[in-house]
């Protein structure tokens, strides 16, 4: 069971200042000492070795080198953990921004990828300092879902090249529709070799994360591939062959050369880079919050975030975000607070000095396969299927998010997902507005006046959501009901007041199901009305994960029962 409380604002002290204090400050005066460094240390170990192979493969998709994905996570990791909102946030390269970056540095150079990533930073400082994280809440998950896996298909199309060993009579188109003709065309040039690299590489992380799923997977089997290729003079392109190797030292920072001319050039790429990291990095702190119990400071997650992208492209790296992959990692292997994000670059730095030379044997077939990895996995499968099962304005959203974000422009695809998310939303509260004939107490199950003795009682609480609860409100109220659940024995929701809810609160409060449920609280549901126990039901809120019931007295009478069972 969780016992973690979540993170209180001090009344002493002036919000404002609390709302950008890191969480590494926080956890400093909450005490530390050695067992919590030895908890840290293990977790950035165990961190730093999946984000080594990782970010050398993410930075090489992104028309970048492999020491600037080092680069990055050194950098940028250090000062996401640091400086960050979230205990265990940890930055890096993400698999999201390979499109981005890719399409910058082919446009602009990469003197042009420094300038947007410089630019894209300060602009998320001053979104945190002005406090707008909180607003990306508004962005609906349909949209999430759909440029999510849509980013995964780019991402495995981009490394078909590298899986098969084409070659290729030209650069390799960046569009998907120019790209797939370009790639059919040239299936006749493929290498055995290189194919069964990659496919090995594939078949070994699957395999160990099925049989060993505590081993490092991504570095087993990329190390392995590397001795390989080394021991047998394998004829395959590695990391040595096609970028001459990774230095074995650090650069100095500097300063990208800009002009007014440059700066409006890479604009466009500096918003896309903005808008994409503060939903990707905020996400990210949001499954870490609902695998520990923790509350991020959206805000001050923001700012971290901006003064790593800039600190990054000082270094020669590139784009910095809170990743998903790495920082549920850092919670799973037991991390106790911003340490052990620190620690994971202090680890990676260590790896880049020493084992640099090594790295030159590592074949791009190999981290193509990790990439691949990446990219089913960002596909949030289930999610998909069931959005497009819950309505057809969900469905709606969700694939023109997908297909535009596949067809045309990521940015392009978030705007339009949240446009006709919105749309969906009014169409939606346009049939919530009637009139009902308030019924009299009746002993069939009719609605009953909230009882107050039952506030009296320390084990029970009673919530009424009143309103249409939607994508906006979801945070708010999952909010209040988390810290109502963590004090009771038993949540009653009453939903009668309740007209329409979509995907988004439905998500939510399955996610509250599922975590008062490892906490021994009883979740109990009333007054729902067909459409919203249907939309309930195919987000998986059934029994026995939560009971439903015609009135609040017979789910209070049905917890003590419970209780009184359990005893």
């Amino acid at each position: 069971m969780n016992t973690h409380q979540p993170d209180e604002h001090p009344a002493s002290r002036p919000q404002f200042v609390e709302l950008f204090t890191p969480k590494l400050i926080t956890v400093l005066r909450e005490g530390y000492g050695l067992t919590h460094l030895r908890s840290d240390a293990i977790a950035g170990l165990t961190v730093a070795i999946v984000a080594l192979p990782l970010s050398m493969a993410i930075a090489i998709a992104s028309g970048a080198s492999p020491a600037q994905g080092l680069y990055t996570a050194i950098i940028g990791g250090f000062l996401v953990s640091a400086l960050g909102g979230s205990r265990f946030q940890v930055g890096g390269p993400a698999g999201a921004f390979i499109v981005l970056v890719a399409a910058t540095v082919q446009a602009h150079g990469m003197d042009g990828l420094f300038l947007a990533t410089l630019m894209s930073g300060v602009m998320l400082v001053g979104l945190g300092l002005l406090q707008l994280g909180t607003y990306i809440k508004f962005i609906p998950y349909p949209v999430t879902v759909g440029f999510t896996a849509g980013i995964a298909m780019i991402i495995g199309a981009s490394q078909i090249k590298e899986l098969l060993g084409l070659t290729l009579g030209g650069p390799e188109p960046g569009p998907l529709l120019e790209k797939l003709p370009v790639l059919w065309n040239s299936l006749q040039t493929f290498g055995l070799v290189t194919v069964a690299l990659s496919l090995s590489t594939i078949l070994a992380i699957t395999g160990l994360k099925r049989l060993r799923p505590g081993w490092p997977g991504m570095l087993i089997a990329v190390t392995g591939a590397a001795v390989a290729t080394a021991v047998l003079d394998l004829p395959v392109t590695t990391i040595g062959t096609a970028f001459g190797g990774i230095p074995s030292h650090f650069p100095m920072p500097s300063l990208p050369a800009f002009t007014m001319e440059k700066v409006q050039a890479v604009l466009p790429s500096a918003v896309a880079f903005t808008l994409l990291g503060s939903i990707e990095s905020l996400l990210s702190a949001v499954v870490a919050d609902g695998m520990t119990g923790r509350r991020h400071r959206s805000n001050c997650e923001l700012v971290a975030q901006g003064i790593a992208n800039v600190a990054s492209s000082l270094f020669g790296g590139i784009c910095v975000t809170g990743t998903i992959a790495r920082t549920a990692t850092n919670v799973r292997a037991g991390a106790h607070g911003p340490v052990a994000g620190m620690l994971h670059a202090v680890f990676l730095l260590v790896f880049f000095l020493v084992a640099a030379p090594l790295a030159r044997f590592i074949p791009l077939a190999s981290l193509a396969g990790v990439l691949v990895i990446v990219a089913w996995s960002m596909i949030e499968k289930h999610a998909f299927v069931t959005l497009l099962r819950a309505s057809r304005g969900d469905a709606a959203v969700l694939m023109a998010t997908f297909l535009l974000t596949i067809f045309r422009d990521l940015t392009e695809a978030i705007v339009v997902g949240f446009a006709l998310g919105s749309v969906l939303f009014i169409h939606r509260m346009s049939h919530t507005t009637f009139v009902a004939e308030d019924k009299a107490d009746d002993a069939n199950g009719g609605r009953t006046p909230y009882d107050e003795t039952i506030a009296a009682d320390p084990s029970v609480v009673v919530y009424r959501i009143s309103g249409a609860f939607f994508f906006g409100a979801a945070a708010t109220i999952g909010s209040v009901l988390d810290r109502i659940a963590d004090t009771h024995r038993a949540l009653i929701i009453d939903f009668a007041a309740v007209p329409f809810l979509d995907s988004t609160a439905a998500r939510m409060l399955e996610s509250l199901a599922h975590k008062a449920a490892r906490r021994g609280v009883t979740v109990m549901i009333t007054g729902t009305s067909h459409e919203v126990r249907r939309e309930l039901f195919v987000h998986g809120l059934k029994p026995p994960l939560v009971g439903y019931h015609v009135s609040i007295d017979k789910a209070v009478q049905m917890a003590h029962r419970t209780q009184a069972a359990a005893l």
